[in-house]
């Protein structure tokens, strides 16, 4: 198991969806999430012949603090649509990311491309939660969950009708996603448990990855060379957050990095 700022996220969103629950008990999350309309199938569209783009609403970070304000989820991710990309992503960590489950909700009511819950998932409550608000993918991290949870929660995430974006950042954990039934691995080039970041980790861990299941690389992406350097080391879709929030002009951008 992880430890460090990793354990501490987690932690963290654990206590705070545990705060949630006790207003709106399991069962009616369960039941809102059963209700929903269906999950839009996410790994479709990352299957595409050319590279794919995650693009990410992200207000602020552990490792760079404040990124950008975002008074309006939905109108950014109104642009990432605009712009190509494939899936947004929606970081609904309240305590250092200062998102939420509401910025989620507006951005699936927003656009009609899959949207992503990006947070420190490990317990089946948040996976109804984040189906009920209407993802239609999920992020699990190998690194925040033994592996017995690991099948259980993709299994969980499958039954809903979402996708599961399998996080690994060592060649055990692809293999730990890969035996999961992960269908969409993603590597971090960014450490969780230091948040210190390895641009090279995807191109090692690629090949470790089989085929027919969709490779993402997910930060240190900032430039079209970066874009160019996880295709050649054969991802399908990139994951961007910083960049697109922080340059001003996230439909340029997004059309850069899919000419790649």
């Amino acid at each position: 198991m992880a430890t460090d700022l990793l354990a501490e996220l987690t932690a963290g969103a654990v206590a705070d969806a545990r705060e949630r629950q006790e207003s709106t008990p399991l069962a009616a999350v369960e039941a809102a999430a059963l209700e929903a309309a269906p999950a839009l199938d996410a790994r479709a569209a990352l299957a595409v012949p050319t590279v794919s783009v995650i693009a990410e609403v992200k207000r602020a970070s552990p490792s760079r603090g404040s990124l950008a304000a975002i008074p309006d989820p939905a109108e950014l991710a109104a642009l990432y649509e605009q712009g190509g990309a494939a899936v947004v992503s929606v970081l609904t960590e309240q305590r250092r990311f200062k998102g939420s489950l509401d910025d989620l909700r507006a951005v699936k009511q927003r656009v009609s491309i899959p949207v992503l819950r990006k947070d420190f998932l490990v317990e089946p409550y948040q996976l109804f939660e984040a189906r009920a608000a209407g993802a239609d993918v999920v992020l699990l991290i190998v690194a925040s969950l033994e592996q017995r949870a690991l099948v259980e929660l993709h299994e969980l995430a499958t039954q809903l009708g979402m996708t599961a974006l399998v996080e690994a950042h060592s060649a055990d954990e692809v293999s730990r996603a890969v035996d999961a039934g992960a269908t969409v691995v993603g590597v971090n080039a960014r450490d969780l448990t230091t948040f210190e970041l390895d641009a090279g980790l995807f191109g090692r861990l690629a090949p470790g990855i089989p085929d027919g299941v969709v490779k993402v690389a997910e930060s240190a992406v900032s430039t079209e060379a970066d874009v160019a350097a996880y295709r050649a080391a054969g991802a399908d879709a990139v994951l961007v957050g910083e960049a697109l929030v922080t340059d001003g002009d996230p439909v340029s951008t997004l059309q850069r990095f899919l000419a790649v």
